[in-house]
């Protein structure tokens, strides 16, 4: 699978003097689950919306399924599914009637509507609710209902913007098997925004997007090789003096992080010891490990991923009215 889907090259967002995008590129490849990782704030959705045709890029270049998407739009928008993070579902609608709707505006061939409605019911296990209306869904039943109806035209690109945000990790979990089966039966190439640390692991290559800019890409395991060794977390009630002795005794910097110390190093286990032994400041805690992409993200950009605001909600609900008005 070495087919380029999604091609960016210099692409930039201005909105006067901010820069939200400040020149991307990238390449996603036919049937990967490629992510986007980072905070709110960090260029995300900007990107996907400009990648999707609801922005105009400011610079740059952006071709999706071989298609430029500022030249072609309709015809990208032919193309992609698309999936916002707040539902953009009709409630008093049932499941069913929401998925012909879309297939309605999407001119899924008459013969066809039926078939693949029914396939996409019974592929994300909603067959049984499906004369029920969406106001009785539960949120996770809501979000595959938005990937089956995402699905319906059978596109090539499935772009999913914070595809779980504020769903409990069990449903997380369930709409993460949904999705790999999606891709298994349909060869779908996934293009995701997140900025759940857990939910990245599913992807098979990941972007590190911060203000603007790609600071980092590759496999969960390449990305978290840049880290290298392991870290190391205390707890003490002197953090500055056991910060000061780790350095001076050990020769390892020591940072806060969320009133702990954490450290990276080559072998845990060997260093553990020699902690414990050599600092006269009082240690409460230690904790081993190795290294997540939370750590990746902390080294790259010095420090932690946070979560995503409220204050973003205004911004995707305003671009899925954009997304709904355009479909057309």
């Amino acid at each position: 699978m070495t087919d380029t889907v999604i091609e960016a090259k210099g692409l930039v967002k201005k909105y006067g003097d901010l820069v939200a995008v400040a020149g991307i590129d990238l390449e996603v490849r036919a049937g990967e689950i490629f992510g986007f990782l980072g905070p709110n704030g960090a260029g995300k959705s900007t990107t996907i919306s400009m990648l999707c045709t609801l922005l105009t890029p400011t610079a740059g270049v952006a071709r999706v399924a071989g298609i430029d998407v500022v030249h072609d739009p309709a015809a990208v928008r032919q193309r992609i599914g698309l999936v916002f993070q707040d539902p953009s579902l009709d409630e008093q609608l049932t499941g069913r009637e929401n998925l012909e709707f879309h297939a309605f505006v999407y001119s899924v061939p008459a013969p066809d509507r039926r078939r693949r409605i029914d396939e996409m019911l019974n592929l994300l296990q909603l067959a049984d609710r499906a004369a029920s209306p969406v106001k009785t869904y539960s949120g996770g039943m809501k979000r595959r209902l938005e990937i089956a109806r995402g699905m319906l035209h059978q596109p090539q690109i499935l772009f999913l913007d914070e595809p779980t945000l504020g769903l409990d990790p069990q449903t997380r979990k369930s709409i993460w098997t949904h999705l790999n089966e999606l891709r298994s039966a349909k060869g779908v190439t996934i293009f995701m925004t997140t900025h759940y640390m857990d939910e990245a692991e599913y992807c098979d290559r990941i972007a590190i997007i911060d203000r603007g800019k790609i600071v980092a890409l590759g496999t969960p395991e390449e990305l978290k090789q840049m880290v290298g060794g392991d870290v190391v977390t205390i707890t003490s009630t002197q953090p500055d003096d056991a910060a000061r002795e780790i350095n001076t005794l050990l020769g390892v910097t020591a940072t806060r992080d969320n009133g702990s110390l954490r450290m990276e190093v080559p072998d845990g286990k060997a260093f553990v010891p020699r902690l414990v032994r050599e600092l006269s400041a009082p240690v409460d805690t230690v904790s081993l490990r190795r290294p997540s992409l939370d750590d990746v993200f902390l080294k790259l950009t010095g420090r932690a991923i946070r979560e995503e605001e409220v204050s973003s909600r205004d911004w995707n609900r305003a671009l899925a009215s954009r997304w709904m008005g355009r479909r057309r």
